[in-house]
């Protein structure tokens, strides 16, 4: 029986909250999905937690009176497992670990894990809808000016930035950031900063491959700022249908991967059919596309009109390039 694909991972952690009381009812443990997960995790964790008469569930606990109680004698112990020092291992070389971590704290974990094979390597993967004009995540300024943004994040202090735009004009400034951002579709990372004007404070975003100087100041911003309004104001004006089938655990993974985006969502228990509708910025509409289609005949988008639409001809499009490959290799 699988219960985890990950380890310690956010559904583990509240399994082993839940299996941490000695005796639990349903309002507590939905109390802890809500507090402890995702937004949508409350859609079908608890039918996971608690025991079902079809036996679906995860068996961890067992019925008693009102209340629910762990089958296991000992609450969960957390330690590294062999997989997680391999997965470890092949974490520290990946090039962008260098954002986050100076090279003294990858000797560290290299000289702790040096007879641990790596779980996977680079060369394993073969990425496709992919940019090949990344960033360059071994330039020295690129990790130094990234590694600038990152601690300037931490305390809302403000920067001078430097960069050139897409169309090639310079422009600078003194801007807050609050978020850094991977795409990877592109392999790249951008941050979402405040910019501070004279008379007023604009939103901005900036590619962080882009940025020719940036140099923190003295200056921390005091004043409150909003996340949730600054993606109000940029994300798309209406949202994306999107309809999943409970195969290959589809709605899991979607709300996995689309964990950090505005949803409504709402599942037939019956079918286990899923319906959602989500919200996303407006830039990111055909990396969001992609992202959709990835999930192959589990996922039907169903609106808006253009966006659908878009869709359907970038599905045609595939499927008269694989019959144009197919003719040229016959």
């Amino acid at each position: 029986m699988t219960i985890f694909s990950e380890i310690y991972g956010v559904y583990f952690r509240i399994a082993a909250s839940v299996l941490s009381r000695e005796s639990i009812s349903s309002d507590e443990i939905n109390d802890i999905i809500i507090k402890q997960g995702f937004n949508d995790s409350i859609l079908f964790l608890p039918q996971k937690l608690m025991p079902r008469p079809d036996q679906s569930d995860w068996g961890l606990l067992k019925k008693q009176a009102d209340k629910f109680i762990p089958v296991i004698k000992n609450k969960p112990v957390f330690i590294m497992t062999r997989l997680q020092k391999m997965w470890l291992k092949a974490i520290i070389n990946d090039p962008r670990i260098r954002l986050f971590l100076n090279n003294d704290d990858i000797k560290i974990l290299e000289t702790k894990l040096f007879d641990v094979k790596p779980l996977y390597t680079n060369d394993n993967f073969s990425y496709t809808d992919r940019f090949t004009d990344g960033d360059d995540y071994e330039n020295e300024t690129y990790i130094k000016n990234f590694r600038t943004i990152l601690f300037a994040m931490k305390e809302k202090r403000i920067l001078n930035i430097q960069y050139t735009s897409g169309h090639g004009h310079r422009i600078g400034g003194h801007y807050v950031p609050f978020k850094i951002e991977y795409s990877p579709k592109n392999d790249k990372f951008r941050v979402y900063c405040y910019w501070l004007k004279r008379k007023a404070v604009k939103r901005s975003l900036i590619n962080i491959a882009r940025i020719d100087r940036v140099n923190a100041t003295d200056r921390i911003l005091t004043k409150s700022t909003s996340e949730k309004k600054f993606f109000e104001a940029e994300r798309c004006k209406e949202p994306v249908l999107i309809r999943l089938t409970a195969e290959r655990n589809a709605v899991e993974r979607f709300m996995m991967e689309f964990a950090s985006y505005e949803k409504h969502t709402e599942r037939d228990l019956d079918t286990g059919i899923c319906t959602v509708k989500m919200w996303y910025d407006g830039l990111d509409e055909t990396e969001i596309l992609i992202r959709l289609l990835s999930y192959g005949p589990v996922l039907e988008i169903l609106g808006p009109p253009n966006f659908r639409r878009h869709a359907a001809e970038r599905v045609f499009n595939q499927a008269k390039l694989s019959c144009i490959s197919n003719i040229s290799d016959n």
